[in-house]
């Protein structure tokens, strides 16, 4: 009886979801144009010339029905598509600093069980752009899928593979370029999202982080004090969590006592945390000064 044959996956597949995206989508795929050797891209409901691009750029271009929002799902969906041994993935307002190439190249070949966080420069309205960490480089795995209807992760899901995080000194830029008014109308749209997924399950943590991101871009710092507190008493373990609530009720809630409480609570948790004795130090300056008054 003959075996099956078993197809072997090589090479990198660049993984997109993408809704007319004409102006920054040539921009984006020309950045990994000698990088990737697919390039798998899942549209949403274009109705620009961006299927006409990804076409341009022999892309595998696949429709879904995004009526019900999840961009989890759409993420995922490319991920079936993908042939690739290695995931690369950006949004098609990422551009690709290509001083990364011969390091991504590098890490795919290794073939680690890992998934490796790029860093996000956000150049937005004002002139510093903001800086953060995500996992863009992942192997092609069934076992690894996004999740989160809004802000949709895959970190957890490499994890529970046995996977490791790693960080890396590769850069992708990202540009801003809608309105204030655009951006809070989004803030309210993910909020009313996390929101749903909550009430499936209102311990999840991880959208929790999120719908307080959500509030604070939206200067709602009442509410993100509120969920930050559930964060931490969620995660009574995560030195993390505490330092969240510590300084969002030092900065936005004005509560000091509690701060101090948060922030002692970190330092139990993890001693010598250099955040959590920095805090306490300015605190402790603040109120001598007060004292001498």
């Amino acid at each position: 009886m003959n075996k099956p044959v078993i197809m072997e996956k090589h090479g990198i597949t660049l993984c997109m979801i993408v809704k007319n995206e004409e102006r920054t989508l040539p921009l984006c795929l020309a950045s990994v144009r000698d990088l990737v050797d697919e390039i798998v891209i899942v549209d949403t409901g274009s109705t620009d010339s961006t299927p006409q691009i990804a076409a341009a750029h022999n892309a595998k271009l696949a429709s879904f029905d995004f009526s019900h929002v999840d961009f989890a799902a759409a993420r995922n969906h490319a991920l079936d598509l993908a042939t690739g041994s290695s995931i690369l993935t950006l949004d098609a307002d990422e551009v690709l600093d290509p001083a990364g190439i011969p390091l991504i190249r590098d890490l795919a070949s290794a073939g680690a069980n890992a998934g490796y966080y790029f860093e996000r420069a956000n150049h937005g309205a004002s002139d510093k752009p903001t800086h953060d960490h995500v996992v863009r480089l992942f192997p092609n795995r069934p076992d690894y899928r996004y999740r989160g209807r809004v802000h949709e992760t895959i970190d957890d899901s490499i994890l529970a593979g046995g996977g490791k995080l790693i960080p890396t000194a590769i850069r992708i830029d990202h540009e801003f370029a809608s309105t204030p008014e655009s951006r809070a109308e989004r803030n309210q749209w993910y909020i009313g999202i996390l929101k749903e997924e909550l009430a499936e399950n209102p311990n999840d943590t991880s959208r929790l982080d999120f719908l307080a991101a959500e509030y604070h871009q939206l200067g709602m710092f009442a509410e993100a004090v509120e969920i930050t507190e559930r964060v931490a008493r969620l995660r009574p373990l995560d030195p993390g969590a505490h330092l969240r609530a510590g300084m969002y009720h030092l900065l936005f809630q004005l509560n000091r006592e509690q701060a101090r409480r948060d922030f002692t609570e970190v330092l139990k948790l993890r001693p010598n945390d250099a955040e959590a004795l920095s805090f306490l130090q300015v605190m402790d300056q603040q109120e001598l000064v007060r004292l001498q008054k």
